[in-house]
């Protein structure tokens, strides 16, 4: 369109406009027909997966970073100010070297019983006791700490207790004041003393830290000293204890030894019990194992039980030779063959026969030679047949003898039976007696040798601590540290700093970055509009196409280009959820890039309540958009023309009292049907939504609705109870334009994604006038992509 036909279009609708709107015979243009188009948005991979959006952190702690630099810059500071008060404090180490056992040096058990548990339990044990208050107790007593006004003043000046110097200077006069100032200054020692066991070694290093070096270095080496004497005396009063214990437990067994033993001696002599000694042959113990003691009675049969055996042997040996002498002849039995006598008168017959045998020879029988021989010879056979008789006999007799030994010692056994029998029911009680006073002897005996040996190993000063290195006085102090000391302050402040930002962020809850927009409400980003500077009025700013604000507008104009099929809605209604959100900027701002372009452009002030457009367009309000809707005069006053070519402004009019009931009115429709047909671009500055029924009704009517919020202003809920509303009357809402957005405050990602003039020079040959290109498409698709959050 050529300059010319763009003059002439600013005055040619206003005629035939005006007839149209006199007749009522304006063609009626369906709204729905031009469908909101909306470009598929896909979600995000992190956000589908749930995953921390880092980044967006990173914007909100950009967002508050003067807030979180506050807080670092307040750590620092105070990192500052703690160096500047805190008390030098010195520190004094000395090494000690803890076994878990001390050295052997008699093979003697020690009094205390063996450790049952490990040896990390035993060394934690050990820390322990250097930790203690009865030690630190020990070393105050040990250095007269209570009473050391330097240690006491340095102590309250390291506490920090401002009260700690008078409370030493005052010198106590009751028991309880000392024990109290006694009890206060074994804290002290607890409170400065640390103790750090080396790694994979048997050494600890017990250190003191104190405002005072020579303190530090007395109190770790008195420390040190005290537990090793510690350590002696509980070993030393563990054996003294176990001594007084054996000395009592020796008294009572050994009266109950005593008595035992007089309990045994009366019962044995009321019952008559006898017992015989064991056989002393053996010595020791085989002694007693061997020979037990027996009493007499048992010894009695034991001797007749033996001598019945024995002469029960002798019996049946008796009785063997008198039955066998009596089936054998006389002269066979071997006791008669074996007689001397026998024998002796064998021997003289055999000389009578030879010699009677001999005179035979030469006498005849009857010679009184050879009858004297024959009877001496038969007198000899005689004596010899009477000494076998005398022999058998003899036999007889022992056999006799022995059976009558043996029923005798038989007899005997018996009744010794009966006695030992009687007597073993006697020794029930006994037996008893007499191992209550076995048992009494072994624990007297076993007592009696422990309590020599105790005596023994409590002479003997043993100690498994060892002193490897003692402390010196420090050369130099370890607190303050001044670089650690702000680190960690500067740190503190950072986190603090961090969970203010985010605390401050989650009390924000107004619309503050695109990423919002269809995150919240739900409708694709127009464009975010950048806020404008103080010195320069959006007006102006509008007014030059080369402003950062015209810029961001060329954005808008693009996105609107694509909001529906048919392209840029015939009917545009610009509104917001409240007033004073860029709604009015926003329209004059949309007409007149569109109006740049040679589009023919109708701007409309629809606020029927608070009009403002004549104002900054510098223009009458007598005649406007009430009149006409009132039924008023000719309306050719009413529209007036612009600065900016192809711009025409139909002003609001006088204020009416019913402005919900001229906007839906028939008329209304009317009108926006004939603008339809005799402008490319019609642009209504619509009232807020919220608490009217304006705006609702004039979004039921057009071809498309701009939703305006105001970056850290509009809050959520109430956006989205705007655009709520605005669905009920089934508004086609074609996005939302984010206005007064600061991208400094926004973060780092903001800035490049919608920087608008931020790094980008313009040249002295750059065009006049806007031309739209693919480098201003590719910018809008880039707004939009990032308003979405991609």
């Amino acid at each position: 369109m050529s300059p010319d036909e763009g003059e002439a279009g600013r005055h040619e609708p206003v005629p035939a406009l005006s007839a149209k709107l006199g007749g009522q015979s304006l063609r009626r243009a369906d709204p729905r027909a031009a469908q909101v188009f909306t470009m598929p948005v896909e979600d995000d991979e992190d956000e589908g997966e749930g995953a921390l959006n880092l980044l967006h952190y990173w914007h909100i702690l950009l967002k508050w970073r003067w807030v979180v630099a506050g807080c670092a810059v307040l750590g620092l500071a105070a990192g500052f100010l703690a160096t500047l008060l805190t008390t030098p404090i010195y520190r004094a180490s000395t090494t000690l070297q803890i076994d878990h056992e001390p050295a052997k040096i008699v093979a003697v058990e020690s009094a205390q019983a063996p450790d049952s548990y490990g040896s990390e339990e035993f060394y934690q044990t050990q820390y322990g006791l250097l930790k203690s208050r009865s030690l630190a107790e020990r070393v105050v007593a040990n250095l007269n700490l209570a009473y050391d006004e330097d240690f006491m003043d340095q102590a309250g000046s390291m506490t920090k207790d401002g009260d700690a110097g008078a409370a030493a200077a005052a010198a106590p006069r009751t028991a309880a004041e000392r024990k109290a100032r006694a009890e206060r200054a074994a804290g002290i020692v607890m409170s400065g003393l640390t103790v750090e066991p080396v790694q994979r070694s048997r050494l600890v290093k017990v250190s003191y830290d104190s405002p005072n070096p020579q303190i530090a270095a007395k109190i770790a080496n008195a420390v040190a000293d005290n537990f090793i004497s510690q350590n002696l005396e509980r070993r030393y009063e563990a054996s003294s204890y176990a001594r007084k214990f054996l000395e009592g437990r020796l008294n009572q067994i050994r009266e109950r030894l005593e008595e035992s033993e007089r309990q045994l001696v009366a019962y044995a002599a009321s019952n008559q019990l006898v017992t015989v000694a064991p056989d002393t042959t053996l010595t020791g113990e085989g002694a007693e194992s061997a020979a037990p003691a027996r009493s007499l009675a048992e010894t009695d049969l034991a001797s007749i039980n033996s001598a019945l055996a024995q002469a029960i042997s002798v019996r049946i040996q008796a009785e063997q030779r008198w039955r066998q002498a009596q089936l054998t002849p006389d002269m066979s039995l071997p006791e008669v063959q074996a007689s001397s006598t026998v024998m002796n008168l064998q021997g003289q017959r055999a000389t009578l026969a030879a010699e009677y045998q001999q005179n035979l020879r030469t006498y005849k029988p009857d010679y009184p030679t050879m009858v004297d021989l024959k009877a001496r010879i038969d007198a000899i056979d005689r004596q010899i047949a009477a000494q076998a008789q005398a022999i058998k006999g003899a036999l007889r007799n022992q056999y006799e003898v022995a059976l009558r030994q043996e029923q005798s010692l038989a007899g005997a056994v018996q009744q010794s039976k009966g006695e030992v029998l009687d007597q073993r029911s006697r020794s029930i009680q006994y037996n008893i007696i007499q191992r209550e006073v076995d048992t009494n002897r072994s624990l007297y005996d076993g007592l009696l040798q422990r309590y020599k040996e105790i005596g023994v190993a409590g002479g003997i000063g043993t100690n498994n601590v060892a002193v490897v290195d003692r402390a010196t006085v420090p050369g130099g102090a370890i607190k303050p540290q001044p670089l650690k000391n702000l680190v960690t302050f500067c740190a503190a402040g950072l986190l603090a700093g961090a969970l203010l930002a985010f605390l401050l962020e989650q009390f924000d809850l107004s619309i503050k970055t695109p990423d919002e927009i269809e995150k919240v409400l739900g409708l694709p980003l127009l464009g975010a509009i950048p806020v404008a500077t103080r010195d320069v009025s959006s007006y102006r700013a509008i007014g030059d196409p080369k402003s950062v604000l015209s810029e961001a507008y060329y954005s808008v104009r693009t996105s609107l280009k694509f909001s529906t099929p048919n392209g840029v809605p015939h009917v545009l209604l610009i509104t917001s959820a409240g007033p004073g959100e860029g709604k009015t900027t926003s329209a004059l701002a949309v007409a007149t890039t569109f109006a740049r372009i040679g589009m023919r452009v109708l701007l409309i002030d629809g606020d029927l309540r608070d009009p403002s457009l004549h104002k900054i367009l510098a223009r009458d309000n007598g005649v406007g958009l009430s009149n006409l809707l009132a039924g008023g005069p000719e309306l050719t006053p009413a529209l007036q023309p612009t600065d900016q070519p192809n711009l025409t402004f139909l002003a609001c009019g006088p204020l009416p009292p019913n402005p919900s009931e001229l906007l839906g009115s028939e008329k209304m429709r009317n009108f926006l049907d004939a603008a339809r047909d005799h402008f490319d671009l019609v642009v209504i500055d619509g009232p807020p939504v919220l608490g009217l029924a304006d705006a609702p009704l004039l979004s039921s009517m057009v071809n498309g609705t701009a939703f305006v919020v105001e970056a850290g202003r509009t809050k959520r809920e109430v956006a989205k109870g705007a655009i709520k509303r605005l669905r009920l009357v089934e508004s086609h809402l074609v996005g939302v334009v984010l206005t007064k957005f600061d991208m400094k405050k926004a973060g780092y990602r903001y800035g490049h994604a919608y920087g608008y003039g931020y790094g980008y020079g313009y040249g002295f040959d750059y065009g006049a006038s806007p031309q739209p290109g693919a480098s201003r498409l590719r910018l809008s698709r880039a707004a939009r992509m990032f308003g979405r959050g991609r």
